[in-house]
């Protein structure tokens, strides 16, 4: 049986498992005769909520949350950059995942989880709806097109997770550099305008992919030199960083 190819942003996307639900959601956007249903308004959504829900404005380095607070909502970034790193005993801190605009975080609580098991920090200037646990359960079970956004969102970030999981196994630093910029300027995501990436120091780029600040620094000037990444007053990825990654 004959089917029509995918559109090459669904291989790119794919391979470069960028952005919550984008993958999951392109055939469903592709709808059928070339139509484009019209897109569920999350953020519009969770406005309507009332006092179960707030806004709240953080500033560059502010925390949001802290490891071991309760945990008692969730979180959805309005704007702006979320970085979430864990402490150890020991105290060595790591960076696990940095988060964008159309980002949930803090859904342990859902899960029955009683504190936080990392802390969040503002990269830059953030607006976060918080959205207290109880309204958030109830919005799950009486409506349905925010509870599919929210699960495919939640099977994105898992898969998220499993291929970072292989990244870091098998792949080499310079192409898990590569792959971590991509995602950090949210790479194939409908906002194109969204290449810049946020204000991140070399090492912690280093402690998200696992090596040192100089190999950074090495990969990070051979990228420039080679056209994929921009300074001018900021970091910019070009979107030729992609052939970084596909490489075999």
């Amino acid at each position: 049986m004959w089917r029509q190819p995918r559109p090459p942003l669904y291989r790119i996307a794919q391979a470069v498992k960028i952005g919550p639900a984008f993958v999951a959601l392109l055939d469903f956007d592709m709808g059928k005769k070339g139509t484009r249903p019209r897109a569920f308004d999350v953020e519009r959504f969770l406005h309507s909520v009332g006092r179960s829900r707030r806004v709240v404005t953080y500033q560059p380095s502010q925390v949001i949350f802290t490891q071991g607070d309760p945990c008692t909502s969730v979180l959805y970034v309005q704007s702006g950059a979320v970085k979430l790193s864990v402490v150890s005993s020991a105290g060595k801190e790591a960076v696990v995942a940095m988060f964008g605009r159309g980002d949930f975080l803090g859904e342990g609580c859902l899960t029955g989880q009683p504190q936080r098991i990392a802390t969040a920090t503002a990269v830059n200037k953030c607006e976060i709806l918080v959205v207290q646990k109880r309204a958030m359960v109830r919005l799950l079970h009486s409506e349905h097109a925010f509870s599919d956004r929210f699960i495919a969102h939640m099977l994105a970030r898992n898969i998220r997770i499993e291929d970072d999981l292989v990244d870091h196994l098998f792949n080499s630093s310079e192409k898990r550099l590569a792959r971590t910029l991509l995602l950090l300027a949210r790479y194939g995501k409908p906002d194109a305008s969204a290449r810049a990436l946020p204000n991140l120091s070399q090492e912690v780029l280093a402690e998200m992919i696992g090596t040192t600040r100089s190999r950074v620094n090495f990969f990070m000037n051979k990228f420039r030199k080679m056209g994929f990444i921009e300074y001018n007053g900021g970091l910019k990825i070009n979107s030729s960083l992609i052939s970084v990654v596909l490489h075999e």
